[in-house]
């Protein structure tokens, strides 16, 4: 399609004769070739569509593939179907629907085995104006059963459930059961919600990272990469000495995160591990800190380790010392 002679660039550019057309000028003149074209559209269009108007959103495809928002009854019946697609679906098109019914019958998708349930369930709590956060409600009964209930599965998926709330009142609950639940699990769950709350629950995630058991350890490594305030890099330069190599992997690659100098020293034991892996982390590490201490230790690296993503990666390293 030519395009009208009033977006003409030589017209625009005034040339000899001709009337220079202004900045709102090509803006208004733009409005109306769209309401023109618009208006086209809207003569030729299907009065008779049983969609009505998003016909023109969606364009010819099957009505039962259009998006609708969910019906509080299809809230509740979905909810007790089990069907995971079926209830991601379903609250995901019912976000802004208050429907305080529906709340007790997604409550328990909170415990399900699922994660995916468990995670669309909270997020459709969280979006509640009434009926989730008040007294005795939802969140309250929550935070009760990461406190109290018997079962350490029910408290883990009680905490998951408070880190996707995103509420202030979560990190203290999670920062206890960081430090005090008897069940590595939980507690690993308790680290994990704090990194979603971004929040180290008062210094709760250092003290994980001595935690005796790995995944505890590895969980508060992940959340402590996650918050902005996180800084100390002493506590996770003593991982170097860790048993277990997925950790001191980890904590490698946290201490290359934190850009903090005092991790170069723990960094330089990490680069002579026995696992190849934690040697890569450590040399990408060390070439983020641009430390003059690490080229040595790089150089002999680059030059003798017998893995060759080790070598390759302690040249790079140094290349940003």
């Amino acid at each position: 399609m030519r395009i009208p002679s009033s977006f003409d660039t030589t017209r625009a550019a005034g040339a000899p004769g001709e009337k220079k057309l202004g900045y709102f000028g090509i803006v208004a003149s733009m409005a109306l070739a769209c309401a023109s074209m618009i208006s086209s559209g809207d003569a030729t269009a299907n009065t008779s569509d049983p969609i009505g108007g998003t016909q023109r959103i969606y364009g010819a495809i099957p009505p039962d593939q259009v998006e609708h928002i969910s019906t509080t009854d299809r809230i509740k019946s979905v909810a007790a179907s089990g069907s995971m697609m079926a209830i991601w679906e379903t609250l995901e098109h019912g976000e802004r629907v208050e429907c305080i019914d529906c709340i007790p019958a997604i409550e328990p998708l909170l415990y399900d085995a699922n994660p995916r349930t468990r995670e669309i369930a909270a997020w459709w709590l969280r979006r509640r104006i009434f009926g989730v956060f008040g007294e005795g409600q939802v969140y309250e009964r929550t935070i009760q059963t990461l406190q109290n209930d018997t079962d350490p599965v029910r408290r883990m998926y009680a905490a998951n459930a408070l880190g996707e709330f995103l509420a202030l009142p979560g990190i203290d609950a999670c920062a206890v059961a960081l430090e005090r639940d008897p069940d590595p699990t939980v507690r690993a769950a308790a680290a994990t919600a704090l990194g979603r709350l971004n929040d180290d629950g008062k210094g709760a995630l250092t003290k994980a990272l001595g935690d005796v058991d790995p995944r505890v350890k590895l969980a508060a490594i992940r959340s402590a990469g996650r918050i902005n305030a996180f800084t100390d890099a002493t506590a996770v330069t003593r991982l170097a000495g860790d048993g277990d190599a997925k950790v001191r992997r980890n904590a490698a690659e946290l201490l290359g995160h934190l850009r903090a100098p005092e991790g170069v020293d723990g960094l330089l034991t990490l680069a002579r591990d026995p696992d190849a892996d934690v040697r890569n982390a450590a040399c990408h590490a060390l070439g983020a800190l641009h430390d003059p201490r690490a080229r040595g230790v790089l150089e002999d690296l680059a030059k003798n380790d017998p893995n060759t993503l080790v070598r390759d990666q302690a040249q790079i390293a140094l290349r940003r010392l």
